[in-house]
C-alpha cells in the first residue's frame, strides 16, 4: 500500500515539527523540507499535499526565505500558516505589509464557517496569533475567508488552485480547536484516508536502521531515561547483539537512579549492557563551573570522551545512538534557529568524535510520541513513563558551582517531592516534576536559632509535547508536605519555594 505523504515546507520555524505531529496525530505521515528544496524533488515525493510553515522573516525583503512559485500550480493542496499565507499572498501578487506593532496572543477569529477549511467551526473561534507582518491585499482568484478585528485578512482561499492560508497558528494549544484545520486540509480537501500509526514509524525506523549499519557495531547512550530507553529498543530489534549500550553514572544522577537502571538492564534479554562509574571524572571536570552552558558543553564532551575509551574496549564501533528528541534540537538552537540552550547531546558534542556517524533514531519526535513507540515496541509501563531527566542532571539543577554538599541536599530535596508527588496519585497527571537548588541563601529560624541556608525551589509542569507547559496546580495541603519534610529532613535548606510559570516565558529546567 503507498503510504499517503504531506509535505511540510519549512521557513526556520520554531513550530515546524509541531505541524508535522498535529498531521501524525490524524494518522497521516509527513516529512519536513527545507524551503528550498528543488520542486522536481518535491514532485518525485507525490504529497498528497503541501503546508508552508511560519517564520521569523519579512516576506517583501530580498534575502527573505522563499519557496518556488511554481509550487502553487502543481494541482497539489497548499496550506500556508502565517509566514506561509503571506508567502503565497506575495508570491502570487499580493502585497504584505508590516502591521506597526507586533500581534501576539490569543485572537477571536470571525470564520466563514461554510468554506472546506473551516468546515465543522462556529462563526466565532479563538486562534493564537504571533505575527508583525500582515497581508494588505489578496492576490487575484482569491478571497476573505476569515477577519479578526485587528487583522482584517486572516485566512484566504482560492478553491480552483486549491490553495488556503492562515494568518494563525492552528497548530498551538493556544489555538481553539487547530486540529479541526488539519483535518479539514488533511480529509476533506487533501482526500487522505489517515492509515499511518505510530507502528510504522517504529517499523521504518527499524529497517533504516537495519540497512544503515549493516553487520557493524554500534554503542547507545543508555541514560534508564524513556528517550535513551526507546531508542535502545529500536537499535536492539535492528542490529542485536552488533548493539551495545553503556550506561555512565556521572554522580549526577537523582537519589538511587544508577542501582534501579542497573537493576533494569543488567539482566535484559539480547542487550550488551555496561554500567561504568565516572563520578569522579565528571565532577572534577565540574569543578567551580558555574555557567550553564559551559556545565552542558563539559558533560556534552566528557560523555563522548567516556563511550570512545569504552568502544575501544569492545573493537571497532561505528555508530554512535543517542535519545535525542525534537524539543532538543530546537532549544540547541540547530540550523538557523534561535538557541535557546545547548543540549548535551546536541549543541553540546565536541567538533571531534571517533565515531563515523551519530544515529538519532527519535530526533524527529515529540516526548508523547516517543512514549507511543514504546508502548508499541512493548515496552514495561516503568519505562515508558519514567520522569524525564536531562542528561546532564543534577548538573543544572544545581544553580551555581557544584559540591559533593550540594549534590546531597538536592538529592535527599528531589527524592522527598517525587515520593509525595507519587503518594498523591499526581505522579501520571504532572509530566515533568523536581526540585532545584538555587544559588540564594535567607535567613531562617529553626530551634530558636538563626539560619544562613539555602532555597529549594520545585517545579512542576503539564504538557503534551514539552514545547508550551503549564505549571501544575499541585493541592496547598501535598505541597505543604513536601515544603515541611524538605526543611525538617534536609540539612542546610530553611526554605522551600514553587515555581509558578509557564513554557513560554520559562523553559522547563531552570539551566
Amino acid at each position: 500500500m503507498e503510504k499517503e505523504l504531506i509535505i511540510v515546507v519549512d521557513f526556520y520555524s520554531q513550530l515546524n515539527q509541531l505541524i508535522a505531529r498535529r498531521i501524525r496525530e490524524c494518522n497521516v505521515y509527513s516529512e519536513i523540507v527545507p524551503h528550498d528544496t528543488p520542486i522536481e524533488v518535491i514532485k518525485a515525493k507525490n504529497p498528497k499535499g503541501i503546508i508552508l510553515t511560519g517564520g521569523p522573516a519579512n516576506v517583501y525583503k530580498e534575502n527573505s526565505p522563499k519557496c518556488d512559485s511554481r509550487l502553487f500550480e502543481l494541482g497539489i493542496p497548499v496550506l500556508g500558516i502565517c509566514y506561509g499565507m503571506q508567502l503565497i499572498s506575495q508570491l502570487m501578487g499580493g502585497k504584505v505589509e508590516s502591521a506597526g506593532k507586533e500581534e501576539y496572543g490569543v485572537f477571536t477569529a470571525t470564520l466563514n464557517n461554510g468554506v472546506p477549511i473551516f468546515n465543522g467551526f462556529d462563526e466565532k473561534n479563538d486562534f493564537l496569533m504571533s505575527h508583525f507582518d500582515k497581508v494588505t491585499k489578496i492576490p487575484d482568484g482569491f478571497e476573505i475567508i476569515s477577519s479578526t478585528e485587528t487583522t482584517p485578512i486572516a485566512a484566504i482561499q482560492n478553491t480552483a488552485k486549491n490553495l488556503y492560508g492562515v494568518q494563525f497558528h492552528p497548530e498551538v494549544e493556544n489555538s481553539n480547536n487547530g486540529i479541526q484545520i488539519f483535518k479539514n486540509f488533511l480529509f476533506d480537501i487533501c482526500g487522505c484516508k489517515g492509515d499511518w500509526k505510530m507502528s510504522n514509524f517504529a517499523e521504518n525506523k527499524i529497517n533504516e536502521i537495519r540497512n544503515k549499519v549493516g553487520d557493524r557495531k554500534a554503542l547507545c547512550a543508555l541514560s534508564g531515561g524513556v528517550d535513551s530507553s526507546v531508542a535502545a529498543e529500536l537499535m536492539s530489534r535492528a542490529i542485536g547483539k552488533n548493539l551495545t549500550c553503556i550506561f555512565v553514572d556521572h554522580g549526577l544522577l537523582r537519589k538511587n537512579e544508577a542501582e534501579e537502571v542497573e537493576k533494569v538492564f543488567a539482566n535484559r534479554e539480547n542487550l550488551n549492557f555496561i554500567k561504568v562509574d565516572a563520578r569522579k571524572r565528571f565532577l572534577d571536570r565540574l569543578k567551580g563551573i558555574s555557567d550553564p552552558e559551559q556545565k552542558r558543553k563539559i558533560i556534552g564532551e566528557e560523555f563522548i570522551r567516556v563511550f570512545e575509551d569504552e568502544a575501544k574496549k569492545i573493537g571497532t564501533v561505528d555508530f554512535l545512538v543517542q535519545g535525542t528528541i525534537y524539543p532538543d534540537i530546537i532549544e540547541s538552537g540547530v540550523g538557523s534557529r534561535a538557541k535557546i540552550k545547548s543540549h548535551h547531546n546536541v549543541g553540546g558534542l565536541p567538533e571531534h568524535v571517533d565515531f563515523k556517524e551519530i544515529i538519532e533514531p527519535l530526533k524527529e519526535l515529540f516526548k508523547d510520541e516517543v512514549r507511543k513507540v514504546g508502548t508499541e515496541l512493548e515496552l514495561p509501563d516503568y519505562l515508558v513513563y519514567r520522569q524525564p531527566f536531562p542528561g546532564p542532571g543534577l548538573a543544572i539543577r544545581i544553580i551555581g558551582d557544584i559540591t559533593d554538599d550540594k549534590l546531597s541536599i538536592l538529592k535527599d530535596a528531589d527524592h522527598i517531592f517525587r515520593d509525595e508527588i507519587a503518594k498523591a496519585g499526581l505522579d501520571r497527571r504532572i509530566n515533568q516534576y523536581f526540585a532545584v537548588l538555587t544559588n540564594v541563601q535567607s535567613v531562617g529560624v529553626m530551634g530558636d536559632e538563626r539560619t544562613y541556608d539555602y532555597t529549594i525551589a520545585l517545579r512542576a509542569v503539564e504538557t503534551n509535547d514539552f514545547m508550551t507547559a503549564e505549571w501544575s496546580k499541585i493541592p496547598f495541603e501535598v505541597l505543604e508536605t513536601i515544603s515541611s519534610r524538605i526543611v525538617n529532613e534536609v540539612k542546610n535548606v530553611n526554605r522551600v519555594v514553587y515555581d509558578i510559570t509557564g513554557k513560554p516565558p520559562a523553559t522547563i529546567e531552570w539551566e
